[in-house]
């Protein structure tokens, strides 16, 4: 079985360290992978396809080295390879003019303001890997216990019956 990704993206260091802390609890379920910047991120996808996993989560940052966080979103909506990975936009610097186009061009699913709360990220998280599983895997019952359970053993009695 392949395992879904959680991707995050965050060039500040201890940006990046405490998201990882604040995601450690989806790890017994989810592989949880960081990058610095879209360059980085992009050979982190590559290798998660290689390696016969599914990106199932991104997020990032919108100020990055070399690209922004809204563009790079973008590029992943348009590769039918990461189109359907749940894309959320965590930053304290984007403009209504950049989160609006990540919106309409990237499908942007969720915008975290920084500073966030641990409790906001994992339920944005839940939330948006929730809707991952019920949309693009068979066999939800796996997820159960770390997602919206009520959600998704709902889809499995639908699909039971």
């Amino acid at each position: 079985m392949s395992r879904l990704v959680i991707l995050c993206i965050e060039d500040e260091d201890e940006v990046r360290d405490a998201v990882v802390r604040d995601l450690e609890v989806f790890e017994p379920t989810f592989l949880v992978e960081m990058a610095e910047d879209a360059a980085d991120a992009r050979q982190v996808v590559e290798e998660v396809a290689a390696a016969g996993d599914e990106t199932a989560l991104v997020i990032a940052d919108h100020r990055l080295p070399g690209m922004q966080g809204t563009d790079f979103l973008i590029e992943l909506h348009s590769n039918p390879d990461t189109a359907t990975a749940r894309k959320v936009l965590l930053t304290g610097q984007a403009g209504h003019e950049d989160t609006i186009r990540a919106i309409n061009q990237a499908d942007l699913d969720h915008y975290i303001s920084k500073p966030w709360t641990e409790e906001e990220l994992h339920s944005v998280v839940r939330e948006q890997l929730t809707e991952y599983v019920l949309r693009n895997v068979d066999d939800v019952l796996p997820y159960v216990a770390m997602l919206d359970g009520q959600r998704l053993l709902e889809r499995l009695a639908r699909d039971t019956l």
